[in-house]
C-alpha cells in the first residue's frame, strides 16, 4: 500500500495549474466514439485510471482506441460490428463506466460480463438494472444482490418512460444509451437536474435529443457521426485547489480552462455563500461545454447550510472537500439530503467525519449528511483514504492547515481521477511540499 506523509505548515500558495480533463466527459468521448462509425478524436482526455479502464473495455469489444499523451483517436466500425469479449470487462473502480456500460451493452450484439474492483463490487447496480430490464435487457447476476459481476446478453430493446427514484446522471445516461438501440422514443423524467454531459455530447455526435425542463427524450435507431471532442478541465478535480487556496495562510491560485457546466458548479455557489473569493475570467465555450479560468484567493469564511435537493447533484462529488473547507469557516455548516454519499467509492459521510475528526475537527455525522462546527484547528495525524481518491486528496489538502505532518494511506487511488495531483500541489506551494513515500 502506497502511503505519503505530507508537511505543509503555514504555506503561502501561488501559481497556475492546468486542470486535467473532465472525467465524466472523457468517459463519454470513448463511449460515443466507439458507438459511432468512423474516426473520432479527443484532446485533453483524462489519463486517469478510471478513463483508461473505459478505453480498454472498448478495445476488448473490437474498437481501436489509441492514446498519445492526452490525445485520443477512436476508430470504430459501429456498434453492430462489435465482438463479444474473450474475458470479463473490468471497470476497476469506476461506477460511471459500469453503469453506463450496462446501458450500452443491453442493446448491443454482444454478450459480456462486467466486473469491478473490491470497492465497485459493493456498489448498487439495481438502480440501473431495473429500468434496463423494463426495456427488455437480459442482465443476470450470480448473487441475490444486483452488484457486480453482472452478465449482459445484448438483445432487442423497447423504449421506456422512466422516473429514476434518485437524482442520478449515471442512471439517466444508462437509459439514454440503451434508448439509442430501442424501438420507439425513450423518455427520462428527472427529480432534479443532474449533469447533462451525455445529452450535450450526444448532440455533438449528431444525435437528436429533446430536453424540456426535467424531461429528456431520445428516439431510438439513430446513428451517431464521428467527431472531434475537446475536454475541459474537471471542476471536481479543481475543487481541491479551490479549497487549498481559500484555506491557505495567504496567496492566490489560478486554475486554467475549468469546465463550468451549470450542472456541475454547485461548489462555486457554496464558496460564494461562505464568503470565499473566486473570480471567473476568460470565459469561453467548446463543443457545447462552457469553461473559464478560476482565480481563487485566501479568504475568511463563514458557515452555511447545504440542503437544497436540487443542489445536491451539482456538488455531490465535492462534498468531502467542502467538509474540510467548513472546518476552517466561522460558525456551523450543515449538509443534508446527501445520503447518496453513502454509496460512493466508500461511505463518504462516515469516512469524512471519522478522518477529519481524527485530525481535530468537530463533525457530527447525520444519516443524510453532517454538521461541521468551525473553525477548528487541525493537528497532524493519519488519514485512511479507504481506496477513495477524493478522501485521499482531501487528506492531502488538510495538511495546509494542520500543525503537523499528515500521513495519507493508500494514495495510489488518487491516480483514478488526478494522476498529477501531487505534482500540482507541489507547484502551488512553491516547491515547499515535502513528501515521504512508503510502500508496503
Amino acid at each position: 500500500m502506497e502511503t505519503k506523509t505530507i508537511h505543509l505548515q503555514n504555506v503561502t500558495v501561488d501559481g497556475e495549474i492546468v486542470i486535467p480533463g473532465d472525467k465524466s466527459i472523457s468517459h463519454r468521448a470513448i463511449m460515443l466514439g466507439s458507438i459511432a462509425s468512423g474516426k473520432t478524436t479527443a484532446e485533453n482526455f483524462l489519463t486517469g485510471e478510471d478513463c483508461l479502464k473505459t478505453a480498454q473495455i472498448f478495445r476488448e469489444l473490437g474498437v481501436q482506441v489509441d492514446i498519445t499523451g492526452t490525445d485520443v483517436v477512436i476508430e470504430s466500425a459501429g456498434m453492430q460490428k462489435w465482438q463479444s469479449p474473450q474475458r470479463p470487462l473490468d471497470c476497476g473502480n469506476s461506477g460511471t463506466t459500469a453503469r453506463l456500460l450496462l446501458g450500452i451493452l443491453a442493446g448491443s450484439p454482444v454478450t459480456a460480463t462486467v466486473v469491478g474492483d473490491q470497492y465497485l463490487s459493493k456498489r448498487p447496480m439495481d438502480r440501473v438494472v431495473y429500468p434496463l430490464r423494463d426495456m427488455g435487457a437480459h442482465i443476470t447476476s450470480e448473487q441475490e444482490e444486483l452488484v457486480l459481476p453482472l452478465t449482459v446478453q445484448g438483445t432487442t430493446l423497447r423504449a421506456v418512460e422512466y422516473t429514476p427514484p434518485v437524482a442520478s446522471a449515471q442512471v439517466k445516461s444508462a437509459i439514454l444509451f440503451a434508448g439509442l438501440q430501442a424501438s420507439g422514443t425513450t423518455v427520462v423524467h428527472e427529480l432534479s437536474k443532474t449533469r447533462d454531459h451525455t445529452e450535450r455530447m450526444m448532440e455533438q455526435f449528431g444525435l437528436q435529443i429533446d430536453e424540456q425542463k426535467l424531461t429528456v427524450s431520445l428516439r431510438g435507431g439513430q446513428d451517431g457521426k464521428a467527431t472531434h471532442v475537446v475536454v475541459p478541465g474537471d471542476i471536481s478535480s479543481a475543487a481541491f485547489f479551490i479549497v487549498a487556496a481559500l484555506i491557505a495562510k495567504a496567496g492566490t491560485i489560478t486554475l486554467k480552462k475549468v469546465g463550468l457546466n451549470e450542472t456541475r458548479t454547485g461548489i462555486l455557489d457554496v464558496v460564494q455563500a461562505m464568503g470565499g473569493q473566486v473570480d471567473i475570467v476568460n470565459r469561453s465555450t467548446s463543443v457545447g461545454e462552457p469553461y473559464g479560468d478560476l482565480v481563487i484567493t485566501a479568504s475568511l469564511l463563514t458557515g452555511t447550510t447545504i440542503e437544497e435537493e436540487a443542489l445536491m447533484p451539482r456538488l455531490i462529488d465535492e462534498l468531502p472537500i467542502i467538509a474540510l473547507l467548513a472546518t476552517q469557516a466561522s460558525g456551523k455548516t450543515v449538509i443534508r439530503n446527501a445520503a447518496e454519499l453513502r454509496v460512493k467509492e466508500t461511505d463518504r459521510i462516515t469516512a469524512v467525519a471519522s478522518q477529519l475528526n481524527a485530525l481535530g475537527a468537530n463533525i457530527e455525522e447525520l444519516e443524510d449528511g453532517m454538521i461541521i462546527h468551525g473553525p477548528t484547528p487541525l493537528h497532524g495525524g493519519v488519514i485512511d483514504s479507504y481506496g477513495d481518491h477524493r478522501i485521499g486528496m482531501m487528506g492531502a489538502i488538510a495538511a495546509l492547515v494542520a500543525d503537523g505532518p499528515i500521513e495519507v494511506k493508500d494514495t495510489a487511488c488518487i491516480a483514478i481521477s488526478y494522476p498529477q495531483f501531487f505534482k500540482h500541489l507541489d507547484k502551488v506551494t512553491q516547491s515547499s511540499l515535502q513528501l515521504e513515500d512508503e510502500s508496503g
